[in-house]
């Protein structure tokens, strides 16, 4: 079928449209918005309904790791009565669905997009759930965690062992009654490992390589010292790990109850049993890197130089600020267990990520590890974008805080192709042509 023979689809979606922007969560909703601004026409199409991550992918206690006025949807920001403070999940459905009320998007939800590939005669064709949607531009805003990840022997322990992914994790009392397992300690293994060990579970924890940070140093959350020093706007160009940037683990820390440290060590000496990488299955023995000891120094590091940073900051710009002294450990592991017999626990939570899956996106713009390459969310596609993904452009754009900012250089891209129709038909043309070659 031919962009020119598209038929109506269902449910009152367009055949055709001159941008179509796939995700409706908060990076797909902030384009839609600097797209209402500039008169452009389009169909932002959502799968589930709006904000469903947020109100079917998080846990119960689920809150903001970045203080509230860092919500600054375009149009939209924060203006609670507690800035300072964390949202807590239903918050954050509540002010993203208002979001969206505020300016009634062309939202259309309940439409999956199974395919996405270049139209023989220029643009881009997408199959969805609602039938065949033609678009002279896309943007992609769908995220980068996509398919929860498992280790591949995941299937080998007794089935007697509840295994969640945290994704599907909700509450202690999902869980029944014994020992668990937590793999994993980027922000969700954390967090959850603390929900559930304040709900009295004795905790057996996976320490990985996550780096931390402290809630509050010197007076003022670390986030603010941090925003200050305008680290959130740093290009990913300029981050030490360049690109590589894009893959880290979050630092771990908490909005939860106002907000504090998240400290594994103090964790230990309540009870809770840490354990360094989870290594495989072998019988009825899990087994561990001997690298506890490693990860614990290395995340205290991490928010030591973070603090180096601060105090740089403050003799430098001369600012008045108490004086605090630097963390103590208040624990140290004598040896590295490396064993755990899987009689001792009743279950598993796994909180070792998502992987992505673009295997719908049939344009060749992604490199070697799957990963889409783009300067700034601009694809080597004419009219191809994507949105909302960790460091996009800084390390703002994944969060609430730089959504905006990569939206409205988006929508400035999408503008100029918009306002020459001819140049732009005659490039979707030749990259329809070459893609068609390459995948032939």
């Amino acid at each position: 079928m031919t962009l020119a023979q598209a038929a109506p689809t269902r449910t009152g979606l367009p055949a055709r449209v001159p941008v179509a922007v796939v995700g409706g969560g908060q990076a797909g909703l902030s384009l839609s918005w600097h797209l209402v601004q500039r008169g452009i026409e389009h169909v932002v199409l959502e799968r589930d309904t709006i904000a469903h991550e947020w109100a079917d992918a998080r846990w119960d206690s689920f809150c903001l790791v970045t203080p509230n006025w860092q919500c600054q949807l375009p149009g939209w920001p924060y203006t609670g009565e507690d800035p300072d403070g964390f949202m807590v999940r239903d918050e954050i459905v509540e002010y993203v669905r208002s979001y969206a009320a505020s300016f009634d998007p062309p939202v259309h939800e309940g439409v999956a997009v199974t395919k996405l590939a270049p139209a023989p005669d220029g643009g881009y064709l997408l199959t969805t759930s609602a039938g065949d949607v033609a678009a002279d531009q896309v943007v992609l805003a769908v995220g980068g965690y996509h398919l929860p990840v498992l280790p591949p022997w995941a299937g080998q322990l007794p089935e007697r062992v509840t295994q969640l992914h945290s994704q599907a994790y909700r509450n202690p009392g999902q869980l029944p009654a014994g020992d668990v397992l937590v793999v994993g300690t980027g922000q969700s293994g954390a967090q959850i490992a603390e929900d559930l060990h304040l709900a009295g579970h004795r905790v057996h924890l996976a320490v990985g390589s996550a780096p931390r940070i402290a809630r509050r140093y010197r007076g003022r959350d670390m986030v603010e010292w941090l925003h200050d020093m305008s680290h959130y706007d740093m290009p990913v160009e300029q981050h030490r790990d360049g690109e590589a940037a894009r893959m880290g683990t979050n630092h771990y820390v908490t909005g939860r109850d106002g907000g504090r440290d998240i400290d594994l060590r103090r964790f230990a000496t309540e009870g809770m049993q840490l354990y360094g990488t989870l290594t495989g299955l072998d019988g009825g023995v899990l087994s561990f890197a001997p690298n506890l000891t490693r990860h614990l120094d290395a995340a205290d590091r991490v928010d030591d130089n973070a603090k180096n940073l601060v105090d740089a900051h403050i003799e430098r710009s001369g600012i008045d600020a108490p004086t605090e002294p630097r963390y103590t450990p208040v624990w140290a592991p004598d040896a590295d267990p490396t064993s755990l017999d899987v009689d001792a626990i009743s279950s598993v939570v796994w909180a070792i990520g998502f992987r992505a899956d673009w295997s719908w996106v049939r344009v060749p713009v992604f490199d070697g590890a799957g990963y889409p390459t783009h300067v700034r969310g601009v694809t080597s596609a004419p009219g191809l974008y994507v949105l909302g993904l960790p460091w996009l452009h800084t390390w703002g754009s994944g969060r609430f805080a730089g959504i905006a900012r990569d939206a409205e250089f988006l929508a400035d891209r999408i503008t100029d192709l918009t306002g020459t129709p001819t140049g732009l038909t005659r490039s979707l043309a030749v990259a329809a042509a070459s893609s068609a070659a390459r995948m032939a």
